[in-house]
């Protein structure tokens, strides 16, 4: 892993990227700030793009393609069956993950509903290191149920632990003990357990894990969504893998893997997603349902422009001066924070820089959304989109009761080769004043609450006039806008 030392000045993060192509920005004032999150229902899926400075919801879709995948794209080969797209893309795939057999999807949730109306029987139970949301929502739409088995550390929202999406092994014994074999549908780990601030878990963890699920007959299926980040941490934390290529820790997770998933709006940095493994028998269980909700077997719902873009950007991915900008960046906003004393998520890990609003927002009790709130504002105190990944980002049980998130985070993403270093640093300036500031957040309630997926549509308002006492005393402190 290359490093960039500076003999003079602090130590940054430096972009091995150069910009070519830029896109305009607008920072709204900040009274148009607060009309524009009343208007989304201080919910930031519904704000509109054109009212955002800096767009950190998510990675999904938005990080930066390179000029070889914007060039492949015009090679694509658009026939509707037999595509020299797909066929370059299949091959890809045979030669970074060695499986054989892959079926094309439009995204990653779209490769969760194949394989949870697939495999998973009503009354059964997956199983996995932490939920991810669209994941947990399938499983359940078919008839099964989600086992969370993390290690303890997992919830430790302030460690120094280097792994902690790893699973905990014995209780994965316990569970198979208790339900049965039968009854687990598959065991599932996420390469950079979202949920719990994008945190990593080792290639030790897997093969621990795979050991189990050999004994018991039991399938692992992986996650590989955030693969790219995982790899990094796996490389640079896990001292067997320090000599490993990041090819080589691919292959090594990838024969530990029963079936493959993955979102290329993550992996890949394109849009589109699959599935892969190298049973036959898995295979022509799932190939049936391509057809059925994707399209056919040689796009599956994909734009064949974007599938020559993912098989370019799976290539990159190998590439340890690519996967490693993320994870520095996050790294750097993270220990900039704490050394103000903002309440975030350590050690750092991938996908974005994690607010805890548990701490942040400590006077905000959870029924009242603390992540929701701290989302909201910090939107008006700088024109950010984060995204809540708290109790709003949960369901309510089937009598209608509120189950509280183990965690109340406010996820800052970091897409890949987007954002400069000086605008990490107006992040890190707005969030330390709001932090300053932090007694003048309220709560929110729901006012349009969906039963599924409610944190994509929901709408909320203040329960008090919280906001416009944030807006005057932020005119006060910075002015209108910048």
């Amino acid at each position: 892993m290359s490093e960039v030392k500076f003999f003079y000045g602090e130590n940054i993060p430096l972009e091995m990227h150069k910009v070519r192509i830029v896109q305009k920005l607008n920072l709204l004032p900040v009274e148009h700030r607060q009309k524009a999150i009343t208007e989304a229902g201080n919910n930031t899926f519904l704000l509109k793009n054109r009212d955002v400075f800096m767009d950190m919801l998510t990675d999904s879709g938005v990080n930066a393609m390179s000029d070889k995948q914007m060039g492949a794209m015009m090679v694509a080969d658009d026939s509707y069956a037999g595509s020299e797209t797909f066929t370059r893309l299949e091959q890809k795939i045979v030669e970074i993950f060695n499986k054989k057999f892959f079926l094309p999807a439009h995204q990653g949730r779209a490769c969760e509903n194949i394989i949870s109306q697939v495999f998973i029987k009503p009354g059964q139970i997956v199983p996995m290191n932490y939920h991810f949301t669209t994941t947990k929502a399938h499983i359940m739409l078919n008839g099964g149920s989600v086992l969370e088995i993390p290690l303890d550390e997992a919830l430790n929202v302030n460690s120094s632990f280097p792994f902690k999406g790893n699973m905990d092994v014995e209780k994965l014994k316990m569970a198979v003990e208790k339900h049965g074999p039968g009854n687990i549908a598959f065991v599932r780990l996420e390469a950079g357990a979202n949920l719990i601030g994008g945190q990593p878990f080792s290639l030790e963890n897997m093969q621990e894990v795979r050991q189990v699920c050999e004994a018991f007959g039991i399938m692992i299926v992986l996650d590989a969504s955030l693969l790219a980040d995982n790899l990094y941490f796996i490389k640079t934390r896990e001292e067997q893998c320090r000599d490993m290529s990041i090819r080589e820790i691919t292959r090594a997770l990838s024969e530990l893997s029963d079936i493959i998933y993955f979102s290329a709006r993550k992996l890949g940095n394109a849009r589109g997603g699959g599935i892969c493994t190298n049973d036959e028998t898995l295979y022509m269980k799932m190939r049936e349902l391509v057809p059925l909700y994707e399209g056919f077997l040689t796009y599956g719902g994909m734009s064949v422009r974007e599938m020559e873009a993912i098989a370019v950007g799976l290539d990159e991915t190998m590439d340890e001066n690519m996967i490693n900008q993320g994870p520095q960046f996050i790294a750097f906003m993270t220990e900039e924070l704490l050394k103000k004393g903002v309440p975030v998520v350590t050690p750092p890990g991938g996908l974005g820089c994690h607010l805890d609003a548990m701490r942040f927002v400590e006077h905000i009790p959870q029924n009242e959304y603390p992540a929701g709130a701290l989302a909201a504002a910090l939107y008006i105190a700088s024109g950010i989109r984060g995204m809540e990944r708290g109790t709003m980002s949960e369901q309510r049980d089937e009598d209608g009761n509120e189950p509280f998130s183990d965690m109340e985070l406010v996820r800052l993403a970091v897409p890949r080769r987007v954002f400069t270093l000086s605008q990490i640093k107006y992040a890190l300036d707005r969030i330390c004043w709001l932090y300053e500031n932090r007694k003048l957040i309220g709560g929110l309630k729901f006012v349009s609450e969906p039963k599924i997926l409610r944190f994509f549509f929901g709408r909320l308002e203040a329960l008090s006039d919280w906001q416009t006492k944030l807006v005057k005393k932020f005119k006060e402190d910075i002015g209108d806008s910048l």
